[in-house]
């Protein structure tokens, strides 16, 4: 899987190079007005920067998306927040989404907010994990009491993360 992506993101190079090239043959060889070709280069410069945003996730980059409902927790790292340097910290988290009852096969790490009961959650989860106590997870959402928190949109809700011991698969009998 890992080369696949790599010749994606070679493949995705070559075109935005390709790209740029027929824009800049298309702004010397024409006789376009200065804000056409102002906008084209600053529309190619968009995409190419909508893309790179996009496709970061492919070359192994943490993602901010939100955490699948179910997961099995492989491993987290701690970024502890330093008010000196003014560093919010992080918590990055390796997971296998869960569908049907059984991990996918391509973990996925992924970026939160630093919170210091999220550390001890999942710290004590990774302990629990070394142990032999493969850890599943689950999030359910937080929603705000009373005010206007009943406005945020759904993928804005604070996140509640909790961990559980995963059940020992059962084997059939002979």
């Amino acid at each position: 899987m890992i080369p696949a992506v790599s010749s994606q993101l070679l493949l995705l190079v070559i075109v935005y190079a390709l790209l740029a090239f027929l824009l800049l043959v298309l702004c010397l060889a024409t006789r376009w007005r200065w804000w056409v070709k102002a906008g084209g280069v600053v529309l190619v410069s968009g995409f190419y920067l909508l893309a790179h945003g996009t496709f970061l996730g492919l070359a192994g980059w943490p993602s901010d998306d939100r955490l699948p409902e179910r997961f099995v927790l492989l491993a987290a790292v701690f970024d502890e927040p330093s008010p000196a340097r003014g560093h919010a910290g992080a918590i990055y988290i390796w997971v296998n989404p869960m569908k049907d009852n059984q991990p996918l096969a391509m973990p996925r790490v992924h970026r939160l907010p630093y919170e210091k009961d999220l550390h001890r959650i999942l710290g004590d989860g990774i302990k629990k994990a070394r142990d032999g106590n493969t850890q599943m997870g689950s999030t359910e959402p937080i929603r705000g009491q009373g005010g206007f928190s009943w406005l945020r949109p759904p993928g804005n809700d604070k996140l509640q993360i909790k961990l559980s011991d995963l059940p020992r698969a059962q084997l059939p009998e002979k």
